[in-house]
């Protein structure tokens, strides 16, 4: 991570400082960038592109368990772990369910009646203005 930073820093800073200032040495460092990938990278590499197409061509549904499976099934040797760190590194996850999720509420939205009375409750004549009121109160005699 650190030679990450200083590569990827190096044309604004001196690679010598750099490496002073995160307590590195600089032949490690230039020994880091002439190195190529290390084995297990690449490996890891390899089989996380086969985890991907295993996983599009199950329509993006498929969790670690039946990737892993279908590894198997084309003569690949891992572990269930590791396929689960590599489709983790590379955001695979399963789909869970076929519901909607909760929260997500569909449907139109509720429409507001234009307020006609325009807060007039006088009338001139009856039967032409109707208001509501929530609360209950108890008919009056008479």
């Amino acid at each position: 991570m650190r030679y990450a930073f200083i590569a990827e820093h190096r044309d604004c800073f001196g690679v010598r400082a750099m490496c002073r200032c995160l307590a590195v040495q600089p032949s490690g460092y230039y020994a880091w960038q002439k190195s190529p990938l290390s084995q297990r990278a690449r490996e890891d590499a390899r089989q996380t592109e086969l985890i991907r197409r295993a996983w599009d061509d199950s329509g993006k549904v498929y969790g670690y368990r039946k990737l892993h499976d279908d590894l198997l099934d084309h003569g690949e040797t891992c572990c269930p772990n590791r396929v689960a760190r590599l489709t983790r590194l590379a955001g695979i996850k399963a789909q869970i369910g076929y519901k909607r999720r909760p929260g997500s509420y569909g449907g139109k939205p509720s429409l507001a009646v234009d307020n006609t009375l325009g807060r007039q409750f006088d009338v001139t004549a009856p039967n032409r203005a109707w208001v509501t009121d929530i609360t209950y109160s108890a008919p009056r005699p008479g």
